[in-house]
């Protein structure tokens, strides 16, 4: 092949790259989807960058984009194109960045900060890289070094063991008025791929399957589709509860 040949090979091959990113870096993805037409929008199903979206009475679908996260609501017809007006929305794109923001564990006392109580139980996580081990399922890791655990009832001091695939146990002590652990790596190693049990005299046993993730996107579309890729969609519930702009 030609030196010319082989600079416009390259030239194709960089343009089709930077292409496929750029659709990437403009389609939405599904989060959260209700009624009549929840089959056709199933969470982690990702839209096309001009895609329409087509719903019938009593539909309410979760979707984020670059433009933030908002919800549509049917009947209507919507035009996934980034370009919507979501000067009201502010809060809510700070909330969403705030969920997968990444760094170390922090602590939450449940204690009165003036006039604001930490609520001793909570629904979800308040970030998607936690791991809810009152539910389990596949969860993706963004560091393997440091996983934080994370429980929805804080109020008291909670045990629990880890089991990993050979049975070997790492207990996990929460201390009362917090809602999250780390991860005993230590004694018990995040593996990709790896399913381990966890069990607790107050709940269920679960098992939870870890994905780990090679490069963690900042961006919240991109970490909804990596997400959706690799099924963890606990972690997608996660991003589905951040408040989200009405259309």
């Amino acid at each position: 092949m030609s030196l010319a040949s082989r600079t416009l090979a390259a030239a194709a091959l960089i343009g089709a790259s930077l292409g496929s990113s750029l659709a990437a870096h403009a389609q939405a993805v599904v989060i959260r989807s209700t009624g009549p037409s929840a089959a056709a929008y199933p969470a982690g199903r990702k839209l096309p960058a001009g895609a329409a979206v087509t719903l019938k009475a009593g539909d309410q679908v979760t979707v984020i984009d670059q433009a933030g996260s908002r919800v549509l609501s049917g009947p209507g017809a919507f035009r996934i194109d980034n370009a919507v007006n979501r000067d009201a929305a502010g809060g809510a794109n700070t909330a969403l960045a705030a969920l997968i923001a990444r760094g170390g564990a922090r602590t939450r006392t449940g204690a009165v900060r003036g006039d604001t109580e930490v609520p001793t139980e909570a629904v979800r996580p308040d970030n998607v890289w936690y791991v809810d081990v009152s539910r389990g399922g596949t969860v993706c890791i963004a560091d393997p070094a440091q996983v934080v655990l994370w429980r929805p009832n804080r109020a008291e001091t909670g045990n629990g063991t880890l089991y990993g695939a050979d049975n070997t146990p790492a207990e996990v002590t929460f201390r009362a008025g917090s809602a999250i652990k780390l991860w005993p790596v230590a004694s018990l190693p995040v593996v990709d791929g790896q399913t381990y049990r966890f069990t607790s005299p107050l709940g269920q046993t679960v098992k939870i399957t870890t994905r780990l993730l090679v490069d963690v996107p900042e961006d919240p579309v991109a970490v909804a589709a990596l997400l959706a890729e690799k099924g963890c969609s606990a972690q997608i519930d996660v991003l589905a509860s951040a408040p989200a702009a009405a259309e």
